[in-house]
């Protein structure tokens, strides 16, 4: 039976990196296709890694490609000569284009959850989505990319749980090891050629979630102190974090948990306040519904107790809401 074992990886993140050290397979990944740090700038992607010597350390073939489309000539026709014939894609933040798709010979597989399942949350961000939702689970699947937004044929599917400490970054990690162990569990499959799709349920209407930016880290103050906390654990690192002002300076915050639904004498200063600043460092924050305790902070002054937050005059981007609350909307329907 033939094998089909000249396996890729795409991607340009420190995840893709975690991968190539981590994956323990029969089989020797021979090519990374990824991007240089001057279009990781150009992109702003986020937790951009530069991972050309640490591939090329691991006996890894380095293609940095000129589009992060992977859609220039020069890049289509490097590929294409590579001969690949699965590709494993991890930290990358693009469509694999159909010509790529069509050059290989059993496809690029990669992996996209939500905490509803496919094909209910399509699109962007689905990990930060779900934190800022309150969602207690997560459905990783490892899927065969077809042109679409998320609409392959899934291989299989991993769950695992959101806590209530989960951030942007643990979701990270888990989400890594999901696809590690989706790959490890599938992999002889694959290079036979010998493996079962399932297509996405038909009866459902997709729904997408919609891209995020740094700007979209600005706290709204008004809002209560439990949706305030998730809010910050969603954007924290590897993204560019929450963020609001003292007058025009700005203060980014980290790291934050609802400390008590008690106010502590506090109850009649206005939301976004500083109530107490501790010794450590850290700090009270009123918010509607109780105290905001901030535990890691970035800022060029020093907090003071009195001091009030503020958007800076910042327009504060709402996004559209579903019926049941939630932020995947159907498509067509955003906006």
């Amino acid at each position: 039976m033939k094998v089909f074992d000249r396996i890729a990886v795409v991607g340009c993140k420190a995840t893709t990196l975690f991968l190539l050290d981590n994956l323990n397979l029969p089989y020797p990944v021979r090519f990374l296709v990824t991007i240089a740090p001057e279009a990781g700038q150009k992109h702003d992607v986020a937790d951009y890694l530069d991972l050309k010597s640490a591939a090329e350390a691991r006996g890894i073939q380095v293609y940095q490609a000129r589009y992060y489309s992977l859609k220039h000539p020069d890049d289509l026709a490097f590929i294409h000569s590579l001969q690949i014939d699965i590709a494993f894609v991890m930290g990358w933040q693009r469509l694999i284009p159909a010509e790529v798709l069509e050059s290989l010979s059993i496809g690029a597989f990669g992996m996209h959850g939500s905490s509803m399942n496919l094909p209910l949350g399509r699109g962007r961000s689905p990990m930060n989505w779900s934190i800022i939702e309150g969602r207690q689970a997560f459905y990783t699947n490892l899927f065969r990319y077809d042109p679409g937004v998320d609409s392959g044929d899934i291989v299989d599917t991993f769950k695992f749980q959101i806590t209530g400490r989960d951030s942007a970054e643990t979701m990270h990690f888990k989400n890594t090891l999901a696809m590690k162990y989706l790959i490890e569990r599938n992999i002889e499959g694959l290079v036979r050629n010998k493996f079962s799709l399932t297509k996405q349920d038909n009866s459902l209407e997709p729904t997408y979630y919609p891209k995020r930016t740094p700007h979209d880290g600005l706290i709204h103050w008004g809002q209560e102190v439990h949706v305030l906390e998730r809010f910050i654990r969603a954007v924290t690192r590897p993204f560019s974090g929450a963020f609001t002002f003292s007058g025009s300076q700005m203060l980014r915050i980290w790291d934050a948990q609802a400390f008590d639904v008690h106010d502590f004498g506090y109850e009649k200063w206005p939301a976004g306040t500083v109530v107490a600043v501790f010794e450590s460092g850290k700090f009270l924050v009123k918010c509607f519904g109780g105290l905001l305790l901030v535990n890691a902070s970035e800022a060029d002054f020093s907090v003071e107790k009195g001091m009030r937050f503020g958007n800076n005059a910042l327009e504060i981007k709402y996004f559209e809401r579903n019926e049941l609350g939630f932020f995947d909307i159907p498509e067509g329907l955003e906006g």
